[in-house]
């Protein structure tokens, strides 16, 4: 073989070598996890798809009070979202307005009482969180379907990344809440007529005198 043959087989050689230089490792996003995916999805439906379907959705605790005295399932009829087995407990949404009565404020699970009807006890509690307990603001929104996910395991994980939203949006005032009327909008399960409303608030402001 030739010096000048061997040349042209070298060079033909190299223009068919393709270099592919490695990812940046600062640049490579990693894939999410199920909680991050579900923060994300949380994150994007929150405030464009919740909140207006709660506000547009809500009846008043007088009312909600008034129709669980007919029965939780005559209430949950006319008021409730039950999305799936008929043992599953109602959920419904309320807006309304109260007085602060009570509050703790030292747990991680923070609460307040609110008295809705003016006779010093509190009817509702919403929570403040930053723990939230529960899947209502989940299983109260009935385009969130089960079968959309991929498993219990993911859906639990959105409830979980909605209740996070919902501490994320809360802002109180420093101090003692007691007498403090704040207006809220969210969602509350029952699992019998007697149970305490327990909500958590997609909306929370307190209103100025």
């Amino acid at each position: 073989m030739t010096a000048g043959l061997a040349l042209m087989l070298a060079l033909g050689g190299l223009t068919a070598c393709k270099i592919v230089p490695d990812p940046d490792p600062e640049t490579t996003a990693a894939p999410m996890d199920d909680a991050q995916r579900m923060a994300q999805l949380a994150g994007q439906i929150f405030d464009d798809k919740l909140v207006p379907f709660v506000a547009d959705r809500a009846v008043d605790t007088a009312r909600l009070k008034s129709a669980l005295a007919g029965g939780l399932d005559a209430a949950g009829k006319a008021h409730g979202v039950r999305p799936r087995s008929e043992g599953s407990p109602w959920n419904f949404l309320l807006a309304d307005q109260g007085s602060v009565v009570a509050s703790d404020r030292e747990s991680r699970a923070a609460t307040m009482a609110l008295d809705t009807d003016g006779d010093g006890q509190g009817d509702v509690t919403v929570q403040l969180g930053p723990v939230i307990r529960g899947t209502s603001l989940r299983d109260a929104a009935d385009f969130l379907v089960f079968t959309d996910f991929r498993d219990q395991i993911e859906f639990a994980k959105l409830a979980r990344a909605l209740n996070d939203a919902a501490f994320e949006r809360i802002t109180l005032p420093e101090g003692d809440l007691t007498g403090t009327i704040f207006r809220f909008q969210g969602a509350a399960t029952l699992r019998s007529a007697g149970d305490d409303i327990v909500i958590v608030p997609t909306m929370l402001q307190q209103v100025t005198p």
